[in-house]
């Protein structure tokens, strides 16, 4: 029996974030998009979607939707069948680069939220070519809809969140994590490192994707997720 699948969209996005995803396996499998726009805490978010998902399924994230992600996977383990994750990390924020977040709050708070999103997903943070352009609209179209609010929350909660490296060691299932090569905000070498610290990981890195890949190289993405999806359940000791 195929296991439901999950996915978890990145900051300021929503499903339109894995529309390819959708309209690819919801032929085989009954396919959810979680809603991370309540709670300020990772925690909060994780235990909403947990309340909500199936008692098991197959999960993956990107980027913020990662973090979740793994924070799921320390909350339920038993309930997570495999996990992917998808230009992320792994790491809780240092206090430098927690502070790094207050100017933007400033922005937004002064009402220049789409100003805000412009500097955070800059374009070279994407892979050159005819998708970049199209790509940065949707994200830019998914922020807007989302607001103000739901930003402030996100970027509250990315500020907070914990070290998930002990996580990673302990998982048992069928891992993947996938990076676009162009991915300026969590570079390769970031998921080489968490594609080490997970037993059963494999790592892909899609030369022309950067940090959104599922709507860069949807096919590459569709391929990996499909692979991953057919992989035997490890058995947990």
């Amino acid at each position: 029996m195929r296991e439901p699948l999950l996915f978890i969209p990145g900051m300021m996005c929503d499903a339109r974030l894995f529309q390819p995803q959708i309209e690819h396996f919801s032929r085989t499998h009954n396919v959810m998009v979680a809603c991370t726009t309540e709670g300020e805490r990772i925690e909060e978010i994780a235990s909403t979607i947990l309340s909500d998902a199936p008692q098991k399924f197959a999960l993956a994230g990107l980027s913020m939707g990662g973090i979740i992600a793994m924070e799921i996977l320390r909350r339920a383990p038993e309930r997570v069948m495999r996990i992917c994750l998808m230009d992320t990390n792994p790491l809780a924020e240092t206090p430098q680069s927690a502070a790094g977040y207050e100017p933007m709050i400033v922005g937004i708070k002064s009402g220049r939220m789409m100003d805000v999103i412009r500097g955070f997903l800059k374009p070279e943070f994407l892979a050159p070519g005819p998708m970049r352009p199209v790509v940065l609209t949707a994200v830019r179209d998914m922020a807007e809809s989302l607001g103000p609010e739901v930003f402030l929350r996100q970027i509250k909660a990315l500020q907070r969140r914990r070290d998930q490296q002990a996580v990673l060691r302990k998982a048992k299932v069928p891992a993947l994590v996938v990076c676009g090569a162009y991915d300026g905000l969590t570079p390769v070498k970031r998921h080489e490192f968490m594609a080490e610290l997970i037993p059963y990981a494999k790592l892909a890195v899609l030369q022309d994707a950067g940090h959104l890949p599922t709507l860069e190289s949807a096919d590459q993405v569709n391929a990996l997720l499909t692979e991953w999806l057919r992989q035997p359940y490890v058995l947990r000791s």
